[in-house]
C-alpha cells in the first residue's frame, strides 16, 4: 500500500493512497470463505456453497466494504504514526472514487482533502493582562437576597383589598369586541400612573382601563391576555377586569421552619447564623461567576493575541460535509466566525497542554464526574448518595460508549490549562458590587 501525503500550502494537503490487490485480496477473500460457511442457499447443503458461487453473488459488495475498511484503517494510522495535526478529518474525493471500476480494476486510487494545523506561537506572559473581579457581599445584598427567598418561600394569601404587589385573578374583556379570557393581571408590571386603578380594589368590583396605556409592551399584553407576543401587536382599546380573587404572597417568617427550608435541617438556627451562611452562599455563587468570567476573559485574549493561519475553505467544506442535510452553506457562513474563534482556542488549549506537559489522570477524571452529578443535586447529596458516589460517576462515565469519559476527561483538562494560564499571565484584581459586574458582563 502507498500513502503520500501532498501538502499544497501550510494549512491544506492531500492524502494519496493507492491499494494493490495484495492489500485487499487476503481480507475479500476470508470474508467470501466466511459466507459461504454461514449461506443457506437452495440446492446446496447448509455451509457448503462454493465459495465462486459466493463470489458471483456477493464479491462486488464484499471487495467494496472490505477496501473501505482497510482505508479508514490506514488513513487513521497513518495520520497518528506520522503525528499529522489534522483538523476535522480527512475528506475523500467523491468525484474521483466514482471513476473506480469495480468489477475491472485490481489497483485502486483514493484521494483526500486534509485540512492541516500550522505551527503558530502563543503568548504566555504577564504580558497579558485580564482583571479578575471580586463581589462585594454587603448587609443590603443580603438583607435583598433575604426578602427575595422570604417572599419565594411564603404563603399565599387572599385580601379583601388589593395592593402594588398583589397579583389578581378574573374575567378580561374587550369592551367594544370579542376579546374576553381569563387571567392573572400583574399590578406591579402596569404602568405607574395606571397602577392606582388597580390598588385598593374589592372582590367583584369591575375595573376599565385602556389597555395600551396601562401596558406598554407586547410582552405584557402578551402575558395578560394568554397570547404569544407576536400575536398582540394590533391589540389595544378600552378592556374592562372583573376580579374574581386577590393573590397575596405574605412574606415566611424568619423562624426554624425557614432556615431548615433553605439551608437544611439545623444548618442554622438563629437569625444571625442564618445570615452567615447566607452570605457564604452568595460569595461562593459570586465566586464561581466572576472565575467563570475571567476564565472567558483570558480565552479572548488568549485567541485575539494569537496569530493563527487556518484552512478556512476546508473547514467550511468539512462542516457542510459533516452536518449534510442539517446546516446549509448559509448557516456556516453565518456562524463561521464563532467557529473559527472555538477552533483557535481548542488549538491554543491543546498546544499549551502539550508544551507544559498537562496531565489529567483516572481520579481527576473521577472527581470531575461527581462534582457534576453534585451540581445536578442542587450542589449537595445526602449520606446514602455519597456513599454510592463513586459507583454513580463510574456508571456515567462508562455511559455512551466511552464518550462521556472523554466529554469529562477533556474538561478536566481544560480547567488544568485555565490554572496553568492563571499562574502565567499578569491578573488585576478589582472589587465592584453585583450590579457593577452585571454590566462589565453584560459589554
Amino acid at each position: 500500500m502507498d500513502i503520500n501525503l501532498n501538502k499544497k500550502s501550510n494549512t491544506e494537503a492531500t492524502l494519496d493512497v493507492v491499494l494493490k490487490e495484495e492489500d485487499y485480496k487476503p481480507q475479500v477473500e476470508a470474508k467470501l470463505k466466511e459466507y459461504s460457511k454461514k449461506m443457506n442457499l437452495k440446492g446446496f447443503r447448509p455451509g457448503k456453497v462454493p465459495v465462486q458461487v459466493v463470489r458471483r453473488m456477493y464479491g462486488q459488495s464484499v471487495l467494496v466494504e472490505e477496501v473501505n475498511n482497510i482505508l479508514n484503517k490506514a488513513v487513521t494510522d497513518y495520520i497518528r504514526e506520522n503525528e499529522v495535526k489534522v483538523i476535522g478529518e480527512p475528506l475523500p474525493d467523491l468525484e474521483k472514487a466514482k471513476s473506480i471500476d469495480w468489477e475491472n480494476d485490481t489497483e485502486f486510487s483514493f484521494t483526500y482533502e486534509v485540512g492541516l494545523a500550522d505551527d503558530f506561537e502563543y503568548d504566555l506572559s504577564e504580558n497579558q493582562e485580564v482583571t479578575r473581579y471580586s463581589i462585594k457581599v454587603d448587609d443590603a445584598t443580603i438583607d435583598e437576597t433575604i426578602d427575595n427567598l422570604r417572599q419565594q418561600y411564603g404563603k399565599m394569601t387572599n385580601p379583601e383589598k388589593s395592593e402594588e404587589s398583589d397579583l389578581l385573578y378574573g374575567e378580561l374583556i374587550e369592551k367594544d369586541g370579542e376579546f374576553n379570557t381569563n387571567t392573572l393581571l400583574n399590578i406591579s408590571k402596569a404602568e405607574m400612573k395606571e397602577q392606582g386603578k388597580f390598588i385598593g380594589v374589592s372582590k367583584d368590583d369591575v375595573i376599565e382601563f385602556d389597555l395600551r396605556k396601562a401596558f406598554k409592551s407586547d410582552e405584557d399584553v402578551a402575558a395578560l391576555t394568554n397570547k404569544q407576543d407576536d400575536e398582540v401587536s394590533d391589540l389595544k382599546g378600552t378592556f374592562t377586569f372583573q376580579v374574581e380573587n386577590i393573590n397575596r404572597t405574605e412574606p415566611a417568617d424568619l423562624d426554624q421552619e425557614f432556615f431548615d427550608k433553605i439551608l437544611g435541617p439545623g444548618t442554622a438556627v438563629t437569625e444571625q447564623e442564618f445570615k452567615e451562611k447566607v452570605k457564604e452562599i452568595l460569595e461562593s455563587n459570586y465566586s464561581k461567576e466572576t472565575e467563570g468570567y475571567l476564565e472567558y476573559k483570558i480565552r479572548e485574549k488568549m485567541v485575539d493575541s494569537t496569530e493563527m493561519e487556518l484552512p478556512k475553505d476546508f473547514l467550511k467544506k468539512w462542516l457542510l460535509a459533516t452536518n449534510e442535510g442539517k446546516i446549509t452553506e448559509e448557516d456556516i457562513d453565518k456562524d463561521f466566525d464563532l467557529y473559527v474563534k472555538d477552533l483557535k482556542w481548542t488549538l491554543i488549549r491543546n498546544k499549551i497542554a502539550d508544551d507544559y506537559e498537562v496531565k489529567v489522570e483516572h481520579e481527576d477524571v473521577m472527581e470531575k464526574a461527581k462534582d457534576m452529578i453534585r451540581q445536578q443535586l442542587g450542589g449537595m447529596a445526602n449520606p446514602a448518595m455519597e456513599a454510592n458516589m463513586d459507583a454513580f460517576a463510574d456508571n456515567y462515565l462508562k455511559g455512551e460508549d466511552g464518550q462521556n469519559y472523554m466529554r469529562v476527561f477533556n474538561e478536566a483538562r481544560t480547567e488544568k490549562v485555565f490554572e496553568l494560564i492563571k499562574e502565567k499571565v499578569k491578573i488585576n484584581e478589582k472589587d465592584v458590587t453585583a450590579e457593577e459586574f452585571q454590566k462589565e458582563a453584560a459589554n
